[in-house]
């Protein structure tokens, strides 16, 4: 949902001329108002405008005010879990997606960016990771993010920038792609039933893509990837069945599982 007339673009309360310059330029490539702060309250702003939503650029990055809440890019998940392969312990996603060094990934569905960032780490240097973002609001506040966001060691900072993020629809990026152009196809949709414990990806939800994966993506997903076609969703989801994912992986008392398609099974 892009509700571009009720979003406008600000500024902290004490802005620096960067701050004001990256706040032109972001309103422009969403095409939306770009306002000055000034002292005005977020509640003064909205109403003044008309505005339900306010994009604020604040010490260099990007925070979405929503009734929901804050949405910005922060690499929590992803630091915990870089931080963890890197003492040896295992990741489920990466265990689906049988991922190493130099394999290449098209996450479609980038969100927040924690896959994405924790395939990175993985594939490493000579791989390569590819992710789709189909909400410009989304894309440009987690792009942002990925470039800019101080990463506190070398290792989750290298990942984050070596992501590459695409503003697309992933199935008309798949059809765009030559056969086996990845080792890996992810798909990270948003849950039909959001989990308890996901409070923290309330402000996103209204900003994500809500269609569920087609028949017809997974079908092209399975045309781009030479290994694996993988879907990560609600361990109780229906969607596994439905787009024909057999093999399951997961936890026995985890609240997410991961569907595979072994390409070289199929």
């Amino acid at each position: 949902m892009e509700e571009k007339s009720l979003t406008i673009v600000t500024t902290g309360y004490k802005s620096r001329p960067a701050d004001c310059q990256l706040a032109e330029q972001t309103a422009k490539r969403l095409g939306i108002r770009c306002v000055k702060r000034a002292h005005t309250s977020y509640a003064d702003l909205r109403a003044q405008y008309g505005a339900e939503f306010l994009l604020v650029v604040k010490k260099g990055g990007l925070r979405l005010e929503t009734p929901e809440g804050e949405l910005f890019f922060h690499p929590n998940m992803a630091h915990v879990r870089v931080r963890e392969l890197g003492f040896g312990k295992k990741d489920r996603m990466i265990e689906a997606m049988g991922l190493g060094a130099g394999d290449s990934v098209l996450d479609c569905t980038l969100g927040l960016g924690a896959d994405a960032v924790t395939a990175s780490f993985v594939a490493g240097e000579r791989g390569k990771v590819t992710a789709l973002e189909k909400s410009p609001m989304i894309y440009e506040i987690v792009r942002h993010g990925l470039a800019h966001f101080p990463a506190g060691n070398y290792d989750l900072h290298a990942a984050m920038r070596r992501v590459e993020v695409v503003q697309s629809d992933y199935e008309e990026f798949l059809r765009s792609l030559p056969d086996g152009s990845y080792d890996v196809v992810y798909f990270d949709p948003m849950f039909r039933h959001p989990l308890k414990d996901s409070v923290q990806l309330a402000p996103l939800r209204p900003w994500a893509e809500p269609a569920p994966v087609s028949l017809a993506a997974v079908k092209e997903a399975c045309r781009v990837a030479k290994r694996r076609v993988v879907l990560k969703e609600n361990s109780r989801s229906l969607e596994f069945a439905r787009l024909g994912f057999s093999k399951i992986a997961g936890g026995r008392y985890s609240s997410v599982h991961y569907g595979v398609l072994d390409r070289r099974t199929i």
